[in-house]
């Protein structure tokens, strides 16, 4: 069901912006601070499970706007985008809305690692996102710069050492109060562009930078640790000045695949498609990569980078004498303009022309807008909690580039956790978490909050070790239940679609399972069945579609009463049969962990008095990073095996001391030894 969305012209923006700032109240029980992919899915997703929303934008005609590559998806980002659609979040169907080029990638590899890609029009995208968040209900847009945090004292029965009550904007005397407030400030907190030897203030071009008050508060106000990482753009080149002929044509896929599971189709016709274009640096853009170093002042600088997609520069120094992939994609259906990917640059204007024209494809190109760097603070992530919540400050959550990560699936994940559990606080709700075993949203935020980064996290499929159950076919089975029943975030409608997905699935496994006939049978009905002659045992029709060869349509053609009722599951129910061998295996471990995760370590637990053999090292490991649950403390850089043991007998004694003071009864006593048979029988990762 692919919802039409109006465009909304700026006349009508302008006026909802003024008729927002008018109507605002002076309360609200969630305040999200940015209008980029993790503030928009913090705001819509509170807004969702039930508090009343503000959302804070210094330009409300900005909201959506894809800042650097038009694309959404990917090898692993993908994955995210499929888990964000699945709890109701916008990006999915604004992607669905939008793309002008799909393809899937890794489609040679297993359906685990397939990559949901797409190309965008930039103007598309941004007008579905405004349109969603501005008939939103709860949920309010407000223009204005964000000068301070209002903080105060915390509340004594709440872990934590300050609480934040709301905002405070530039040129307005009254502040604005809320239970919880949600920071996704982006490249923008004291952010800095670059291009050549000029630097100037700000976190994108032709945007104001945001309060320095801001970066003090969460330094100097609440004692957060910070750092300082770098991005960067490349030019967009006018797409009638460039030589497509002498480029690599790459088409999308015939038949597009949508983003949202609500959506059978795309906006965009298959033969509307549009086609990207590959091309290679030559020996002359190293050249003048080389000659310009010295006009180069972000270049030069420790600030660290993103590594998997580092600046035309940066591999250049690191990979001297080869050549480098450029893709040539478009900007939207009747853009003229052209993204570069690969040729990010902060090299003076006049240097990026002479570096585009030494490519055969470019050598008459023009540039529109010249690429350049951004420099921007972000708060070291292990200072959250898993609900994305600041520990030592009751009520503020952090989401996206802010969190040290890079890309807008990322910043879109962590945004509509952070505002779920914003919500929630604000609600007096309980926190809700994402296991690692369930999603790639839990593999994403155990990552940030146990390891921390030193560069700009960015997702892969190889992060999450079970892969084979977290894939792009199945996250409305994983998470759109749990998002209606236990988190609150997703709509009467898509769950009732959820379940009649997870119904007929189970309806056409139950009826593959019992088609059960010998191999010289199933010979016999399917002439060509690669199976050995000298086996001869029943086969059920559910391990028969497990061979590479087997579709099911094929066993629908045998046994149409049986099996045609579910042709549209046929690709998602062959996925299925080849993956359920490695599921089974991988259930042990995901139990072990999710028993792990299910041992809670109480926030303000006294590492160095804990009367555990533990080393000095561990100690004030676990006291700077306080794991929420024993599962995240495995998880810790220099965390032992010997120390998870150790820790893992303290909570089961802690438990099971405080078992025998509220219970007596002698069932639950075998149940308490049971579970402590269970502890020591667990294989602890080395």
């Amino acid at each position: 069901m692919l919802t039409k969305k109006r465009p909304l012209p700026w006349s009508v923006l302008s006026l909802l912006s003024r008729r927002a700032a008018h109507l605002a109240r002076q309360q609200y029980d969630v305040i999200v601070v940015g209008g980029g992919h993790a503030g928009t899915e913090a705001a819509a997703a509170a807004a969702r499970v039930g508090a009343e929303t503000l959302l804070v934008t210094q330009k409300i005609q900005t909201i959506g706007a894809l800042s650097c590559n038009p694309s959404l998806g990917g090898v692993g980002k993908g994955q995210l985008v499929k888990e964000v659609d699945a709890l109701d979040g916008l990006c999915g169907r604004a992607g669905d809305w939008a793309g002008i080029h799909f393809t899937i990638l890794n489609r040679k590899k297993g359906p685990a690692v397939w990559g949901p890609r797409a190309q965008l029009d930039r103007q598309r995208y941004r007008e579905f996102i405004q349109s969603e968040l501005l008939s939103t209900p709860r949920l309010t847009v407000l223009e204005g710069s964000v000068e301070e945090l209002l903080v105060t004292e915390p509340n004594p029965e709440e872990p934590g050492h300050h609480r934040v009550t709301g905002i405070r904007l530039a040129n307005r005397s009254q502040p604005i109060t809320a239970s919880s407030v949600v920071l996704t400030t982006g490249t923008f907190l004291s952010g800095a562009l670059f291009m050549g030897q000029t630097m100037s203030p700000g976190g994108r071009f032709g945007d104001a930078p945001s309060s320095a008050g801001l970066s003090h508060t969460l330094r100097e106000r609440l004692g957060l640790r910070t750092g300082r990482l770098r991005t960067g753009t490349p030019p967009r080149i006018v797409k009638d000045s460039v030589d497509l002929c002498q480029a690599e044509l790459h088409l999308p896929d015939t038949h597009p695949t949508p983003f949202s599971f609500l959506n059978k189709h795309t906006r965009c016709k298959p033969e509307e498609q549009l086609p990207c274009h590959l091309t290679t640096t030559t020996p002359g853009v190293e050249r003048v990569v080389k000659e310009s170093l010295h006009l180069n002042c972000h270049i030069q600088q420790d600030t660290k980078g993103p590594r998997y997609c580092p600046s035309i520069e940066s591999r250049v120094l690191r990979f001297p004498g080869r050549s480098h992939q450029v893709w040539l994609e478009p900007e939207g259906l009747t853009s003229d303009l052209l993204y570069p990917q690969g040729l990010s640059m902060t090299m003076p204007p006049d240097m990026q022309l002479r570096l585009i024209r030494e490519i055969p494809a470019l050598r008459r190109a023009e540039i529109h807008t010249p690429g350049y760097g951004v420099q921007y603070d972000f708060v070291c992530p292990t200072q959250l909690s898993p609900a994305l919540q600041v520990k030592n400050t009751q009520g503020l959550f952090l989401a996206g580039q802010i969190n040290g990560t890079t890309g807008y699936e990322e910043a879109a994940a962590q945004g509509l956790w952070a505002g779920v559990n914003a919500a929630h606080w604000a609600l007096s709700l309980p926190p809700v978490a994402l296991s690692r075993t369930e999603s790639y949203i839990g593999v994403l935020i155990d990552d940030l909050v146990c390891r921390g980064v030193t560069e700009p996290y960015r997702m892969f499929t190889s992060r999450a070790e079970f892969r084979t159950s977290l894939r792009p076919d199945n996250a409305d089975l994983r998470l759109t239940l749990k998002g209606s029943e236990e988190v609150g975030c997703v709509s009467s409608l898509r769950y009732r679609e959820a379940v009649r997905v997870r119904d007929s699935l189970q309806d056409a496994l139950a009826a593959l399972h019992a088609l059960t006939l010998s191999t010289n049978k199933w010979r016999n009905k399917l002439p060509g069945l690669q199976m050995s002659e000298n086996k001869n045992t029943l086969v059920t029709a559910g391990e028969l579609l497990q061979y590479n060869h087997v579709s099911f349509e094929m066993l629908a053609s045998v046994f149409p009463e049986s099996l045609s009722p579910y042709a549209e599951f046929s690709q998602r129910l062959k996925i299925e049969a080849v993956y359920k061998p490695y599921c089974d295996m991988q259930k042990k471990e995901i139990e072990r962990i999710q028993r792990e995760e299910n041992m809670s370590l109480p926030q303000d637990l006294d590492y160095f008095s804990l009367p555990v053999s533990l080393s000095q090292e561990v100690r004030e490991i676990l006291d700077r990073v306080r794991p929420s649950t024993l599962g995240s403390a495995t998880r810790l850089q220099g965390i032992t095996p010997a120390a998870v043991v150790n820790l893992l007998r303290y909570v089961h004694a802690t438990n099971a001391g405080l078992k025998g003071r509220t219970h007596t009864n002698q069932p639950e006593r075998k149940e308490e030894r049971d579970e402590e048979r269970c502890a020591r029988n667990a294989s602890l990762p080395q």
